[in-house]
């Protein structure tokens, strides 16, 4: 069956965590997707622990992507190159609770999103056992950008969202590292017009394995996104503004 949604889950050393989310997609999931596992090194365990354990991803279309640098934001750029579908998701390695809400995101993308944010702080959402710094740092911009910029969703910062195919193959990715692309995505489409939705997500803090979130080194390039939703809001940039890739760069 042709996949209607690409899944990007960038990965490094996830072999703890790598079978339950799979397990939790492949259980709650009915929409035709495949999955692109995005690592930076061969020796990744989540590699291992995926082929040494065939029965518990029975039925699901996995393929593996290289990253030809290393780091989160190269895993997850080599996954928007590898996509074909007409919807892309990024995925969390060690979600294995948001299986249930993948059929509504693509659901709010067939009926003319360009974004769906899974938010944490809508009702039914959730932020549990998250650091006292990094928890302030994102209900801040949060509330924030949602209330002061008027972004259109609750959970700006999050980078579990899903993505129309114009969305990655038109706007330009100028960000270059951690999860920055993802807000960048949001203010740019923000700017443009494009329509924006969300459905409520869980989060807990990781129990396996290190998180590749890095709020204080981050900061500064997500700063300058959020001074870019500002202008859009209050110095009435134009669309035209927004840097899009040449019809020459786009993805067949």
């Amino acid at each position: 069956m042709t996949a209607r949604l690409d899944i990007v889950v960038p990965v490094y050393n996830e072999g703890r965590n790598i079978l339950a989310t799979l397990g939790a997609l492949r259980d709650h999931m009915r929409t035709p997707a495949r999955i692109l596992i995005c690592y930076d090194r061969p020796d990744d365990d989540t590699l291992t622990t995926i082929k040494a354990n065939p029965a518990r991803v029975e039925g699901l279309q996995i393929e593996f992507v290289r990253n030809p640098g290393r780091g989160a934001h190269g895993a997850i750029m080599a996954g928007f190159s590898a996509s074909r579908a007409p919807f892309v998701m990024v995925y969390p390695a060690d979600d294995d609770f948001n299986g249930a809400i993948v059929d509504a995101m693509v659901g709010k993308a067939e009926a003319g999103a360009d974004i769906v944010c899974a938010s944490r702080f809508i009702p039914g959402g959730c932020m549990v056992g998250c650091p006292w710094l990094k928890a302030l740092l994102v209900r801040t911009a949060a509330f924030t950008l949602y209330n002061v910029a008027r972004l259109p969703t609750h959970d700006p910062t999050s980078g579990f969202r899903l993505f129309s195919r114009r969305v990655i193959d038109r706007i330009a990715v100028e960000s270059d590292s951690g999860f920055c692309y993802s807000i960048e995505l949001l203010v740019k489409c923000h700017r443009l017009g494009w329509p924006v939705a969300e459905v409520p997500a869980q989060w807990f803090e990781r129990t396996k394995g290190a998180s590749r979130f890095r709020v204080i080194s981050w900061l500064p390039a997500y700063l300058r996104w959020f001074g870019y939703a500002f202008a859009t809001t209050y110095l009435r940039r134009p669309a035209g503004s927004v840097k899009l890739r040449s019809p020459s760069n786009l993805a067949t």
